[in-house]
């Protein structure tokens, strides 16, 4: 697994560092859209489908188109652009398979802002819930033709919040680090209140 700070060019026209910041919170509004629109129209068309159309094919394949939208949106798009964070597979000469998270340098002048990147992360986050909970909800309530999509909702969404949120954190070791870091300062914590105590 490799981290990588970029020094790629800059997407869609965007200056590496000579941006000038608008007056709004939101400097990629076309950007912020679309990140939001393609996961919550799926959403929206797999719970409304069964009332507009009762074509099961039609509904599954706009479904999927949607997921697919957004995965690709998500992933070379609105992760660069609103987070400065990037992650891809690629595979070497010897058939292995290797993943690469990519993170702006936070020395560059272009960096995120906080509305743009708490949008970015809660579409990431909640969206995938929503998926969950149609997975258990489908099998539950015996409607097995509709499996198939709840998965790979799930599948999608969840793979564009692992391959961010290792960008974010970094790889297992430094996922590993964290956790026993945040579970020994609690640790600490703990054991201070209870010797300052009565």
């Amino acid at each position: 697994m490799l981290r990588q700070d970029s020094q790629d060019a800059p997407l869609f026209g965007e200056d590496d560092g000579n941006t000038l910041v608008r007056k709004s919170n939101i400097r990629h509004p076309v950007v912020s859209f679309f990140h939001l629109f393609f996961r919550t129209s799926a959403i929206l068309v797999y719970l409304l489908c069964d009332m507009f159309s009762s074509r099961f094919i039609a509904c599954m394949v706009t479904i999927i188109l949607l997921l697919s939208c957004d995965f690709w949106t998500v992933k070379n798009v609105s992760g660069r652009l609103l987070v400065g964070l990037r992650w891809w597979n690629q595979v070497d000469e010897d058939g292995k398979s290797h993943w690469v998270f990519e993170s702006r340098k936070t020395q560059s002048l272009n960096t995120t802002s906080g509305a743009e990147s708490r949008i970015f992360w809660l579409g990431l986050i909640v969206c995938p819930l929503f998926w969950i909970v149609f997975v258990f909800s489908t099998i539950f309530s015996l409607k097995i033709k509709w499996l198939a999509v709840v998965i790979m909702g799930l599948v999608l969404q969840g793979a564009n919040l692992y391959g961010y949120v290792r960008c974010k954190v970094g790889g297992k070791s430094n996922l590993r680090n964290m956790a026993k870091n945040y579970f020994t300062v609690e640790i600490f914590k703990q054991a201070m209140k209870k010797t300052e105590g009565p």
